[in-house]
């Protein structure tokens, strides 16, 4: 039986992949700060459902507690890490740009020396969307550069990639990063659009609509995107060899085993039309607050997915209304409302 190590196991996108990995035969060992970004009883609820199978097992300690961490990857020895532990949110990264220094940059840093030191098979590491920045060019794809980030959370989640590519460079330790676009779905954060309009539309407060609603997003259902880092596990990029052709869509390095791949549903959707959809699934018309573009937003994301479809022959596909209606029925199971 492989094992592979989920740090943020108990978070949203953490649980749905360790789900997925257990379903398929896997062991998944997880390892979560259970910080309060957010209320900790969802995480505490999600890591309760994952020690249903008995294959799950999970340690609680922090990113930046390098010691704890090599710790529990020694006593485990896992064949894979995925890492998606890590400070998230855009706009909290304005109140709070230490908490991201040190858990995005130092943390991973932890996380890439103890996957050097068990030379496992692959380290898998989430990035996003946000490192396109000011990027224009659309639908994005790997090979941009990505030199305009516009906050300090894209910064350093760029700058985990640099990181990862230096590792894998340096130790041939096969690396790949993953650009999440918008991911939304049951079990979502309290913190994401979704989640705050659906709570707003339920309970008649009105609801945040940033640059008058003049914008769109690439908006990937929960499911379709862990699916997604399940399949690239048994991508792992190889060094390039002399004399060796890298497929003109490919991200792959030509100076070490380290690959960036999109994970999007290939398809941009005005955010007025998603909020519209919330509303039909609710049956109620929420109350707008039309505010201007917030600092460090970008009026629209899009991803290309040729690399992803390419590798694993899989494309995201759940249509948003879907997606909505199986978030919506999850918040009012949760919540009783």
């Amino acid at each position: 039986m492989r094992k592979i190590l989920v740090t943020g196991s108990a978070g949203f996108i953490g649980f749905h992949l360790s789900n997925l990995l257990l379903e398929e035969g896997f062991a998944v060992v997880g390892y979560d700060g259970m910080t309060d970004y957010y209320d900790v009883r969802i995480k505490q609820r999600r890591h309760q459902m994952l020690l249903q199978n008995q294959n799950f097992n999970c340690t609680e300690g922090m990113l930046e507690d390098f010691d704890a961490l090599r710790e529990l990857a020694l006593k485990e020895t896992p064949d894979v890490i995925v890492h998606l532990a890590a400070q998230a949110g855009v706009r909290y990264s304005l109140e709070n740009p230490r908490a991201y220094m040190e858990a995005n940059v130092t943390g991973t840093f932890n996380v890439m020396e103890v996957a050097r030191e068990l030379e496992v098979d692959h380290l898998l590491m989430a990035s996003t969307s946000s490192v396109y920045g000011a990027n224009e060019d659309m639908p994005f794809d790997e090979r941009q550069k990505c030199d305009t980030p516009l906050t300090l959370y894209a910064a350093t989640k760029k700058a985990n990639e640099a990181m990862g590519h230096s590792y894998a460079h340096l130790w041939n330790l096969p690396t790949t990063m993953f650009r999440f676009f918008t991911v939304y779905g049951p079990w979502g954060r309290p913190d994401m659009a979704l989640f705050k309009f659906t709570k707003g539309i339920l309970e008649g407060t009105p609801i945040d609509i940033y640059n008058n609603g003049e914008m769109h997003r690439d908006f990937t259902f929960v499911t379709d995107l862990v699916r997604g880092i399940r399949l690239l596990i048994d991508a792992a990029p190889r060094r390039p060899e002399s004399g060796d052709t890298i497929d003109e869509y490919d991200s792959l390095s030509p100076a070490a085993p380290f690959r960036v791949v999109n994970i999007g549903n290939n398809d941009k959707v005005r955010l007025m039309d998603f909020v519209e959809a919330i509303e039909a699934e609710c049956g109620r018309e929420a109350i707008k607050n039309f505010m201007p573009m917030q600092k460090g937003d970008v009026p629209a994301t899009w991803a290309d997915a040729t690399l992803l479809q390419e590798l694993t022959g899989y494309t995201p596909k759940t249509d948003v209304r879907e997606g909505i209606r199986q978030f919506v029925a999850w918040y009012r199971d949760y919540f009783k409302v």
